[in-house]
């Protein structure tokens, strides 16, 4: 099997997600690390291979792909299609891209939006709008976990992984998963059971640092 090429920063949630699923399927990744606060993604070699200049962005076998879900599906698509992480029946997987959109559009975006002002210093506070944004997201994935032991089905799926890789960055700026019994228990299940797991919370750690870096009390006290 040829080597699949990451292009990868570990802060980025987004990455890490694409790289856990790499790592549940067995894959053998060349990772190269792209750092976003050099403004290496605007390097002209890589903006030959990703024109958006975003990351992670993969080259398999001379074919480009970046943003995260579809990395993910991909991967699963070609490399692992009976492994169960985006299933063949058509209303689980639709139920697993539901919670991959609630992924990417709404608690990516708002812990995205509370932490990233710190990491380029240009806030000093936490909007309470913004705060409750992040309160609220996570309130609707407890909910989705009432009485379930992964987000779809009976079996771990990219909807648990894209979700944990996002919440983790919620959970380094201080804030207290406790506060939600069913995302807690899954957060604990996830990190036994997810591979590369321990290197995605590598990645995690430089991303408190970096908000730490200009705000060095939790965000959420």
């Amino acid at each position: 099997m040829a080597s699949i090429v990451l292009y990868h920063f570990p802060p980025s949630a987004p990455c890490r997600f694409a790289l856990m699923t790499a790592r549940m399927l067995g894959l053998n990744v060349n990772i190269k690390l792209v750092n976003l606060l050099k403004k290496e993604q605007y390097e002209p070699e890589f903006l030959k291979i990703n024109p958006q200049h975003s990351v992670p962005t993969i080259t398999d076998d001379g074919f480009h792909l970046w943003e995260s879900h579809a990395i993910s599906t991909y991967l699963v698509g070609k490399y692992g299609r009976e492994s169960g992480l985006y299933p063949l029946d058509l209303k689980l997987r639709a139920s697993v891209d539901q919670q991959l959109y609630f992924d990417a559009v709404v608690l990516f975006q708002r812990i995205r939006a509370l932490c990233v002002p710190f990491i380029y210093g240009t806030a000093s506070s936490v909007p309470d709008d913004v705060k409750k944004g992040v309160v609220d997201a996570i309130d609707i994935l407890d909910t989705s976990l009432s009485n379930k032991t992964w987000l779809v089905g009976d079996k771990i799926t990219l909807a648990d992984i894209a979700n944990v890789a996002t919440l983790c960055n919620a959970e380094v700026v201080g804030y207290d998963l406790s506060k939600h019994r069913n995302v807690a228990d899954w957060f604990d299940r996830c990190k036994t059971t997810i591979k590369g797991f321990d290197e995605n919370l590598k990645g995690v750690a430089e991303f408190g640092a970096l908000v730490r870096a200009n705000h060095p009390a939790p965000l959420f006290p």
